[in-house]
C-alpha cells in the first residue's frame, strides 16, 4: 500500500456540493437504527401507499411474466397500449384530449421526469420558480444541473397559491422553468380551473415553461383537474403524472409526462440517453389499473377519509391548526405558540412518543412552523399513534 501514499485524493463532482442526501433517506435510517433498539416506531411520515394495486393489476403482471417474449427490451417511449391507456385516462378523469403517439411520454417514476425535464430545458445559469414550501426535488435537481433557483412563497392566507402581484414585480429575464404542484404537497390545497389559467397566462406572457405535477388528485378529491384542460396550455406547460398515488404502485415506479409533441420529443432526447423501457409486464399491468372503475376509487377514499379523521385527531392533540379541507394522502398542520418550530415538535413525539411525523422544514423555510403527516398507515396503527402522542404531551 505504501507504493500509492501519495496518490491524488479523489473527489466529487462540485454539484454535489449543491446537494444533500435526501431527507428521507437519512431520517428512514435512523428510524431503522431505533426499531433496532427495540423503539417500535410507527411512521407517519413518507407517502407510500400501503394498499395493494387493483385485482386486475396484480392478475396482468402474473400473467403477462409467464410469456417468453415478455423479458426483452422495450421501447424508450413505452408500448402503444400504454400510450393509448394514458390517453383514456386524461380524456375519461380530465376531459383532455391528448395524442397518445406524440404526446405523452411514460416514465420510471414521475420523480425522474423531474430530472428528465430539467435536462432538457435549462442550462447552467438559467433560472428556476420553485415553491416554498415544496417538493424538495424541484430544489435539488435544479442544483444538479447548475440552474440558479429562484423561490416563490407560499401561504396559507392565500390558500398556498403563488402570489402572481409578487412574481411580476421579479426580474424574470434569465427564468426559463416554474414547479408547481397540485393538488399541492405538502399542504393539501387542492387545484382549481381559475388558478391553472392564471399559470397558462403567466407562462406565456413571460416565456416560462409551466411544469405541474399532478400525482394527488384522487385521493380525497371529488372532481380531478389537470392544468392542460386550460385552452392553450399545452403549448407552455408540461404535466407529471404517476401510477403511485392513485394506483396504489409506488414500487413500480410508473408516471408519464404530457405536453406538446416537441417538448414531449426534448424530454425523450434525454431520456433515451439514460434508462430503457419499463419491463412490458408490467406496462401491460399498468393498462389494467388505468382502467380501473371509479368504484374502486371510491373505496380506496372511503379508507382514506377514515384514516384522515384520526390524523385529525393527532393534530388537535398535539396542538395543531389545520384546513379540513385539505386533499391528498397527507394531513398537513401548523403548531402552536408552545414550539418553536414544526421539528422541535416533531422530535418530541418521535424520541419520547415512538411516533415519527415529518417537520415541514424539508419543505423550506415557510414550512417550518408545519408538521406533516402521512396517511398511508392503517387506520388501528394511526388510532395506536394517537394514545402515544397524548401520552407524551
Amino acid at each position: 500500500m505504501n507504493e500509492y501514499k501519495n496518490m491524488k485524493q479523489i473527489q466529487p463532482a462540485n454539484r454535489l456540493n449543491q446537494v444533500n442526501e435526501y431527507y428521507f433517506s437519512r431520517k428512514l435510517k435512523e428510524i431503522a437504527d431505533l426499531n433496532a433498539q427495540g423503539k417500535n416506531i410507527i411512521s407517519l411520515g413518507v407517502g407510500s401507499p400501503d394498499l395493494p394495486p387493483s385485482s386486475a393489476t396484480i392478475e396482468t403482471l402474473c400473467q403477462k411474466s409467464h410469456k417468453p417474449e415478455a423479458h426483452g427490451y422495450q421501447p424508450y417511449v413505452g408500448i402503444p397500449e400504454l400510450r393509448e391507456a394514458f390517453a383514456g385516462w386524461y380524456k375519461k378523469w380530465y376531459g383532455v384530449v391528448l395524442n397518445p403517439a406524440n404526446e405523452i411520454q411514460p416514465l420510471i417514476g414521475s420523480k425522474e421526469g423531474i430530472l428528465h425535464i430539467s435536462m432538457a430545458f435549462l442550462n447552467p445559469g438559467d433560472e428556476v420558480l420553485v415553491p416554498n414550501p415544496g417538493y424538495p426535488t424541484y430544489s435539488s435537481v435544479s442544483n444538479l444541473v447548475e440552474a440558479n433557483i429562484v423561490t416563490y412563497d407560499l401561504d396559507e392566507n392565500n390558500n398556498w397559491e403563488p402570489d402572481f402581484d409578487a412574481l411580476e414585480k421579479m426580474d424574470l429575464s434569465k427564468v426559463k422553468l416554474m414547479w408547481v404542484n397540485y393538488p399541492n404537497m405538502p399542504t393539501g390545497a387542492n387545484a382549481t380551473i381559475a388558478l391553472y389559467e392564471k399559470l397558462v397566462a403567466f407562462g406565456k406572457k413571460h416565456g416560462i415553461i409551466i411544469c405541474n405535477d399532478n400525482p394527488y388528485s384522487f385521493i380525497l378529491n371529488d372532481k380531478p383537474i389537470s392544468i392542460l384542460s386550460v385552452e392553450g396550455a399545452k403549448e407552455i406547460c408540461i404535466e407529471l403524472n404517476s401510477m403511485s398515488k392513485s394506483h396504489n404502485m409506488p414500487g413500480w415506479r410508473i408516471g408519464m409526462l404530457a405536453s406538446n409533441a416537441q417538448f414531449v420529443q426534448w424530454v425523450l432526447k434525454v431520456k433515451s440517453n439514460i434508462d430503457s423501457g419499463m419491463f412490458r409486464p408490467m406496462q401491460k399491468a399498468a393498462v389494467a389499473a388505468l382502467g380501473n372503475k371509479a368504484e374502486w376509487h371510491e373505496e380506496m377514499n372511503k379508507v382514506y377519509r377514515k384514516r384522515r379523521d384520526v390524523a385529525g385527531a393527532i393534530m388537535d392533540a398535539m396542538g395543531c391548526t389545520y384546513d379540513k379541507n385539505q386533499v391528498g394522502m397527507f394531513l398537513w398542520g401548523k403548531v402552536s405558540d408552545q414550539w418553536e418550530n414544526g421539528e422541535k415538535l416533531s422530535d418530541k413525539v418521535l424520541y419520547d412518543g415512538n411516533v415519527f411525523i415529518t417537520p415541514g422544514f424539508i419543505f423550506g423555510n415557510k414550512g417550518d412552523k408545519y408538521v406533516r403527516i402521512s396517511l398511508c398507515c392503517p387506520e388501528e396503527k394511526l388510532k395506536e399513534a394517537l394514545e402515544r402522542i397524548k401520552s407524551v404531551l
